[in-house]
């Protein structure tokens, strides 16, 4: 049996490797250390010359030369969670170890919950209860004349991950989906069913925008004051992806001037925003505290691929969700 190790802290251990998983791994691997938080690994250094395989995730040890150190035979990396950038370092590209992520995993919850949230905007539910409030009728608004999802219009901000587990996820819906990704093919677009169109038409011309793009230094402020002045009255703009690429101050600004619009931002920049914030009090923003990764029970699923990645390695099969160092340069 292949020897591993599970490092990050036991918090995160408890959340991510649970019961079933870890059963599941004492079935492919002899694990000699586990549930030690990176701050203890010089503790551990005589087992640590024996792993083959490092299991790891949220508050991973930097794989610096210090820390490859202790792992003289380490074949594979099994990260259980999304992004590697606060982990991965140059040193490690340079000993050619592979490195598997469970973003797949993570981009599950994300879809799901965009997907719930575009149906809402659809409906433009939102805005719902503070009209009853201050009209003191259930009756619906004159104006809702483009509320719901038959033959409306949704626009998705990227294709990767999560974007296009939300347009297969549309494809249930009647709704025509436009999607603003330079990078995607025609024909990955044709599969997905959606019009690729520039940014401005995704924001002009769809009563929903899901925003799904990865901070990189291009994409910082990519989302506009002007672009988001342009979705039609009564329309969602929804931010699951990262704060830093909405221009922030413009969209409050647009936000004030637009209170027929709705913001649903589950991510903001800073990361909670500043207390005196005009997000806390702008009464068509929703605020949700980075909830739509992966949280809780759903922490589990990121374990669960990095043990199945694991098993592949081991039996010899093509790894799946192993990251290269040029798909790494382009993660969030």
């Amino acid at each position: 049996m292949k020897k591993a190790a599970i490092i990050l802290p036991p918090d995160n251990y408890d959340r991510i490797y649970v019961p079933g998983v870890r059963a599941a791994l004492d079935e492919i691997c002899e694990v000699v250390v586990e549930k030690v938080h990176p701050s203890q690994i010089p503790q551990f250094a005589d087992k640590l010359t024996e792993v083959e395989i490092l299991f790891t995730g949220w508050g991973a040890p930097k794989l610096d030369e210090n820390t490859l150190n202790y792992f003289p035979k380490l074949e594979l990396v099994l990260y259980g969670a999304g992004s590697l950038k606060s982990c991965v370092t140059e040193v490690f590209w340079e000993r050619n170890i592979p490195i598997c992520s469970s973003w797949v995993a993570n981009a599950v919850p994300v879809a799901e919950f965009s997907f719930a949230h575009i149906i809402l905007g659809l409906k433009q539910f939102l805005r719902m209860p503070e009209l009853m409030r201050k009209a003191r009728t259930k009756k619906t608004p004159a104006h809702f004349d483009t509320c719901g999802a038959y033959g409306n219009t949704v626009a998705l901000i990227s294709l990767g991950q999560i974007g296009r587990m939300v347009a297969e996820r549309l494809k249930t819906l009647d709704v025509k989906v436009l999607a603003y990704d330079p990078f995607c093919a025609a024909e990955t677009a044709a599969e997905l069913g959606v019009e690729l169109v520039s940014l401005k038409d995704a924001f002009s011309r769809a009563q929903v925008v899901s925003l799904h793009a990865p901070w990189l230094k291009e994409t910082e402020n990519l989302i506009t004051g002007d672009l988001l002045n342009r979705i039609p009255p009564g329309g969602t703009f929804i931010n699951t992806a990262r704060g830093a690429v909405v221009n922030e101050q413009e969209m409050i600004e647009v936000l004030r001037k637009r209170p027929d619009l709705t913001a649903v931002l589950d991510v903001t920049y800073p990361e909670p925003p500043d207390s005196d914030s005009p997000l806390y009090d702008l009464t068509n923003v929703f605020l949700t505290p980075h909830i739509a990764g992966s949280i809780n029970g759903e922490c589990g699923r990121m374990g669960e691929y990095a043990v199945d990645e694991c098993r592949r390695w081991i039996s010899g099969e093509a790894l799946k969700y192993q990251v290269s160092k040029a798909a790494f340069e382009k993660m969030a």
